[in-house]
């Protein structure tokens, strides 16, 4: 998978066909699978469908003028940074409010890569069409916000980007740390304390696997995506998040094997392991629209599943 960075202006090009022709086939496929539920609002996704249909064809005029007739295949999964969305287009029936989320997030990371693209290009013809292109990401934006508008709870759209923007950059680096360090710590450290029944030789390999955990997920999240079409913020700044986080879900069930007598240090461990997983559930359904439920189940029944195997291990 390539950088955005790493790409050259015309695969820069080929790259916005490629997000322009999607774009089009996912709102058409909105307005389709609304025109029951609600009819206007798939009128102003089939407007957006058009619209990106134009566009399109405005793109290719311009590649094929500065670099010719062949236009590489690059799509947005083959570019750091693109999110997944999950195709709730292809269900039968879609409901009005999470075409709406969805189609916003959609919106938002297009405009902020048409904005990068204009920062890396030199050619006058291409900057005013990616200056278009931008300013339609706008508008569509500014129809997404409207139908939200028309809901019972209307919120404030500056407040709903930075509410974005603080999610993406502190809060989904973050969480991924915690879950990282509270989970994957939890076999080898309590394999040792049930095999040992020692707590300083425990305390110094749960210090070991939390520290270690941080340093490698920090680099791995830190080279996972350069923010620039994610709009996920610097790198490094999100490395360093998770990063502290693995570290400290690691560490909240290791410095308890700083107290000397074993039970009383694993009993206080395990009150810490269902704190942290319940944590990390509440932070999953505040913060990444995931139902409480739901996530408990997923988080704290695999954390505990891992526990066990922990226990199990350095109890053979």
């Amino acid at each position: 998978m390539r950088s955005f960075s790493d790409l050259d202006q015309s695969e820069v090009l080929a790259l916005a066909i490629t997000l322009s022709e999607e774009h089009a086939r996912i709102y058409a496929e909105y307005a389709h699978g609304l025109c029951a539920a609600d009819p206007a609002m798939g009128q102003i996704f089939a407007g957006m469908a058009e619209e990106e249909h134009s566009l399109r064809g405005a793109l290719i005029d311009l590649y094929r003028n500065t670099h010719g007739d062949h236009i590489p295949l690059i799509r947005p999964q083959d570019v750091r940074g693109f999110a997944h969305h999950e195709p709730i287009w292809t269900r039968e029936h879609i409901a009005p409010e999470e075409v709406r989320s969805q189609a916003e997030h959609i919106v938002q990371e297009a405009r902020q890569f048409y904005e990068s693209a204009l920062s890396r290009t030199t050619d006058a013809a291409a900057r005013k069409l990616l200056g278009d292109l931008a300013a339609a990401e706008d508008r569509h934006l500014s129809l997404v916000r409207e139908i939200r508008q028309s809901d019972e709870h209307p919120q404030d759209q500056h407040g709903d980007s930075a509410h974005r923007a603080f999610v993406l950059q502190y809060i989904q680096p973050g969480l991924n740390g915690l879950i990282d360090g509270s989970i994957s710590t939890l076999a080898p450290i309590f394999a040792v304390a049930f095999a040992t029944y020692d707590t300083w030789t425990t305390f110094l390999v749960g210090l070991a696997a939390s520290i270690g955990s941080g340093i490698s997920m920090g680099i791995a999240e830190a080279m996972s995506d350069d923010g620039l079409i994610s709009g996920r913020g610097h790198p490094w700044k999100r490395g360093t998040v998770t990063g502290i986080m693995t570290a400290v879900g690691g560490l909240g069930h290791t410095l308890p094997y700083l107290i000397s007598d074993f039970w009383t240090a694993t009993a206080i461990a395990a009150i810490i392991v269902v704190a942290e997983l319940w944590i990390i559930a509440w932070v999953r359904a505040r913060y990444m629209e995931t139902p409480f439920m739901r996530a408990a189940l997923e988080v704290v029944a695999g954390g505990l599943i891992v526990f066990g195997v922990g226990i199990a291990i350095g109890s053979a």
